[in-house]
């Protein structure tokens, strides 16, 4: 990072700080608030700019060292050693940086575009966070091509007074242009088409090639720090001290396929060079007669490595690998992912951390996903929450990362179909009351479903109805509700609520339905005496676990808290819907949908 008098670093942890640019963004979220809803927030999390003091460093012994060598490949796990340190201390860290060339040139040169991280000390100040960091001894990193190049810092002091000791020579990447991250998703359903999305750090249109001889070419978007959110012209994380450049996604459209069909592809340029070979599989048309399909909400991601990142979802990693297991044993055909994506939350970086992380299915089934509050919200951006939960976000990285089939931009919800099922996803962050144009979207999609094509009608968005453990907004749910009864919606899911839990028919809060047992004991609803939605919270996909109260109201039938997806098997008279235990792969919860059409 080349730290030379007189340049700064950005690193203190201020809990005061934290309250005061929350209540600069939003006067009526305060810190109690969330510290409630966010346990696993660490110190690191909390970091903000600080100037940084000249180490007294009496001792000429000290080093830090990586085993590097020469450039890095697009993943590696880097081992650095930090020795000669005659007291060890608390208080000592390392820190990953990225760019390390960073200096204080293009930082802002008033004080006041500081207010929103709580600091308010001597300009200049160095306008980048640490990507990770770590505890000293001997510590290896998991990295992956960010394009930028990379350092390690050796610190003490803490968050709160921190000074560099020593650092490491800037490390490159070996191709900052390679394509990676590549996932896949449905553009309609047929299942003939199949829309591939990578990133690379070229912005020139790159080509995947596909079924034996079939090739796309992508089209290129990025974004910059003016497409972030700030609340009254304060910078925002997003747009201000944990802004990554993005690089280039790219989406390039495979025609021409046959559904429930597997594929080989590989993308990339000849300059920037190719991907492995990977193979996907189109879904069952719809109107098909089976579709598998895996629904999860709020995962984010977790370091595979002994370090802390900003924002760490501790489940995360289990349910990938879970799913990742699960996807050739049950044979999933496609995956759910309702809100709640990356828990990036301004620091922009993570978005990639999280696109390597579920790679392994995300680039063999598609991944269809739907926007939440942390990808979202943020105050004066139009969403229906004024909250800061986006990091500045306001759905710019969302939206430009999963490119679903939707009509517009910030227009976020779409209905898609597979098999015998219709799904609806939506958008609970924007705007969706009585007379908007989500809300009539929805009317008139329910009103247009044909139940002879698909029998099964599924209602998918990220904040809940129903939960025993958080309340809901109750204007949506009385919204909503009744368009969900009048139109039969046979199962509503969502997340936002960290646990599983499954419902009666309800409406109202009042059981419409009761579930029988089978031969099998399997709960079983009857929907050929169709009473109301069954509503499942599956938000227990990565975050930090939401427990149950000691009581529960009547309609809540099973509550789990623990970490898992949802498995779903449709045929055109039964629907079996299974929560998957991601650390056993056994099934904690199973019930049935039947009915004859």
């Amino acid at each position: 990072m080349e730290f030379s008098k007189p340049h700064f670093l950005l690193f203190v942890v201020s809990f005061s700080s934290l309250i005061f640019s929350l209540a600069i963004a939003s006067p009526e979220y305060h810190y109690d608030d969330y510290r409630k809803h966010h346990p696993e927030v660490s110190e690191f999390r909390l970091i903000n700019r600080r100037e940084l003091a000249d180490c007294l460093d009496p001792n000429p012994y000290l080093y830090i060292r990586t085993n590097v060598t020469s450039t890095l490949p697009n993943e590696a796990y880097v081992t650095v050693t930090v020795g000669g340190v005659l007291v060890p201390d608390s208080s000592d860290w390392i820190g990953m940086i990225s760019p390390s060339n960073s200096s204080v040139d293009a930082c802002p040169d008033s004080s006041a575009n500081y207010i929103q991280t709580g600091d308010v000390s001597s300009l200049p100040l160095l306008c980048h966070y640490p990507v990770k960091y770590a505890c000293i001894g001997t510590v290896t990193f998991h990295v992956i091509n960010i394009r930028t190049d990379i350092t390690f810092v050796f610190f003490t002091g803490g968050f709160v007074l921190p000074c560099v000791l020593r650092q490491t020579n800037p490390i490159k990447f070996t191709n900052p242009s390679a394509p990676l991250y590549g996932h896949v998703s449905s553009i309609d359903s047929t299942g003939t088409s199949m829309r591939l999305t990578w990133v690379s750090g070229d912005n020139t249109p790159q080509q995947v090639q596909y079924a034996s001889g079939k090739t796309a070419t992508s089209t290129v978007k990025t974004f910059t720090t003016a497409d972030m959110c700030s609340a009254s012209g304060i910078p925002s994380p997003a747009k201000d001290f944990g802004w990554h450049h993005p690089g280039y996604i790219h989406s390039a459209i495979m025609t021409g396929l046959l559904p429930s069909t597997t594929y080989s592809y590989k993308y990339g340029s000849a300059s920037v060079g190719w991907s492995s070979t990977l193979s996907f599989k189109t879904p069952p048309a719809s109107g098909a007669t089976n579709l598998t399909f895996a629904v999860y909400g709020d995962m984010g991601k977790a370091p595979l490595d002994q370090s802390v990142e900003h924002y760490i979802q501790p489940g995360s990693t289990s349910v990938t690998s879970a799913i990742t297991r699960d996807l050739d044993a049950h044979h999933i055909d496609s995956v759910f992912h309702i809100g709640d994506i990356s828990y990036a939350t301004g620091f922009l970086v993570e978005w990639e951390f999280f696109l390597k992380q579920i790679e392994p299915y995300a680039s063999r089934v598609p991944y269809m996903a739907a926007i939440g509050n942390h990808e979202r919200d943020y105050p004066g951006s139009g969403s229906v929450y004024s909250l800061t939960d986006s990091g500045g976000e306001c759905g710019v990285p969302y939206e430009t990362y999963f490119q679903m089939p939707v009509s517009a931009k910030d227009k976020p919800w779409y209905s898609i179909e597979q098999g015998p099922v219709h799904f609806m996803v939506v958008s609970t962050e924007n705007t969706w009351t009585s007379g908007s144009e989500q809300y009539n979207w929805i009317a008139a999609d329910l009103a247009s479903v044909n139940r002879k094509t698909t029998p099964w009608v599924v209602f998918a968005g990220h904040r809940q109805m129903y939960s025993s453990s958080s309340d809901p907004d109750s204007t949506f749910t009385d919204t909503m509700e009744p368009l969900l009864l009048k139109y039969k919606v046979d199962l509503a899911l969502f997340g936002h609520v960290h646990n599983y839990e499954r419902s009666c028919a309800v409406y109202q809060q009042q059981c419409k339905g009761m579930p029988t047992k089978d031969a099998s004991g399997i709960d079983t609803y009857n929907n050929n005496n169709y009473t109301a939605p069954i509503q499942v919270v599956v938000g227990m996909a990565g975050f930090s676990l939401d427990s149950f109260p000691s009581t529960a109201p009547s309609w809540s039938l099973v509550r789990l808290s623990e970490f898992g997806f949802a498995r779903v098997t449709a045929s055109r008279s039964d629907l079996l819907f299974e929560f998957v235990n991601s650390g056993t792969s056994a099934v904690h919860d199973r019930f049935r949908i039947i009915k004859q059409y």
